[in-house]
């Protein structure tokens, strides 16, 4: 006899596993600039290093999407468990760059898991436009927990908790999806075919499928670049970098949470649109302004990457469902490989605006501030290109839809 899904207890536990990738993100990013005193790290440094949580997430999206039919649900997000696990320990016993390096890995491993599993998961329990709200309620506790996890940073770092015991914070959403995710049944995949990697990759060889596939990779990017330094990169603003990321992330979450009266309004492709617009402004703002002005940047910033994401799988699992749980984790995984591959290219920019603003004559906090904020204006080329992109895809998709 079958073992009835739990859809909400399912749901419960990959929300719980997404809290675990957003402490991750947050809390890491919160404690960057002690672990580069403490291990006496450069920008570049710092920059692989968190790369290697961005090179994990790829790797296992992919060979999860591969698998997920064939392994299930269950054993992906077993991994993700003990990779978590691992890589938080690894991370609170670390001894030196080597160290920070395998197990910022391992839980880019444990983070790519969850979306493997969890995505086409959620795909297959709900349909039509349930399945783009509750697609978008999944991902809206990547940026609550962000929030979560900045305020729990900031809140240890100003009572003098070490960085240690904040890294062991990202234990406690781990071991609850873990005893939520124990024992249940998942769903089977409900569009015929989408089970067989053969017909996944018929799907995927199409000029709509390659188009999204670059423009992921611009989107991440475009969301993680400035939030993963915003730590360093705003420090010397005159706002709270730490609140700036919770504003961000906050923003986030509630935008996500009603993404179905926004779609309602815009559909998938004018959000997309807007938002590489709103983020372009945003981060060129971030760019220009300090003190109190930071944080207007960053509403309009979250703004325009609040759905990107989200909206990008649900445009797949929609208009290209054939495609399967494969080619989900490919679109997930080419946004997290292009953002580990710019990770370290955005930590060299960085140090050499420094250099730069030092041969100016600049020292102390203005040079600092300078060389952040050149690096930002160059990251805001990302978005810009997608503006144009989600251009002609908006006019085409509608040009489309009248054909038909």
């Amino acid at each position: 006899m079958s073992q009835t899904v739990n859809q909400s207890r399912l749901f419960l536990g990959s929300c719980f596993a997404l809290i675990t990738t957003a402490f991750s993100f947050s809390i890491r990013a919160g404690i960057l600039a002690q672990l580069g005193t403490q291990f006496q790290l450069t920008g570049e440094q710092l920059g692989w290093m968190s790369s290697m949580w961005f090179f994990g997430f790829p790797i296992a999206m992919i060979v999860g999407g591969l698998i997920y039919y064939s392994v299930g649900p269950k054993k992906i997000m077993l991994f993700a468990f003990v990779a978590h696990a691992i890589g938080i320990l690894m991370t609170i016993f670390a001894t030196g760059y080597s160290t920070l390096l395998i197990s910022s890995l391992l839980i880019g491993l444990g983070n790519g898991c969850t979306e493997a599993a969890c995505n086409p998961m959620i795909a297959d329990t709900y349909s039509g436009a349930d399945m783009n709200k509750m697609l978008n309620r999944f991902h809206m506790w990547f940026p609550g927990g962000i929030v979560v996890g900045s305020l729990i940073s900031k809140f240890m770092t100003d009572t003098g908790m070490s960085w240690e015991a904040q890294i062991g914070i990202i234990l406690i959403p781990t071991i609850i999806y873990f005893i939520l995710f124990w024992g249940q049944a998942f769903p089977q995949p409900k569009v015929e075919g989408a089970d067989s990697i053969s017909n996944n990759l018929k799907a995927m060889v199409s000029p709509l499928f390659i188009f999204i596939f670059c423009c992921m990779a611009l989107t991440a990017i475009s969301e993680f670049g400035p939030q993963q330094w915003t730590g360093l990169i705003m420090s010397k603003s005159g706002a709270s970098p730490m609140l700036i990321l919770a504003l961000v992330t906050g923003t986030m979450a509630v935008c996500r949470y009603f993404a179905g009266s926004i779609y309602a309004v815009l559909g998938q492709t004018g959000v997309l649109l807007v938002s590489a617009v709103l983020a372009t402004a945003g981060i060129l703002l971030f760019a220009t302004q300090t003190g109190t002005m930071t944080y207007v940047a960053a509403l309009c910033f979250a703004f325009g990457v609040a759905l990107f994401w989200p909206t990008m799988l649900g445009f797949v699992a929609e208009k290209m469902p054939k495609t399967g749980a494969f080619g989900l984790s490919i679109i997930g995984g080419v946004g997290m490989f292009s953002t580990a591959i710019f990770q370290p290219i955005i930590g060299g920019w960085l140090d050499g605006e420094k250099a730069t603003a030092a041969a100016n004559g600049l020292t102390g906090d203005l040079a600092e501030l300078t060389a952040g904020q050149a690096t930002l204006d160059n990251i805001a080329i990302f978005p810009g290109i997608l503006i144009l992109a989600f251009a002609g895809l908006f006019f085409y998709m509608r040009g489309r839809k009248i054909a038909v």
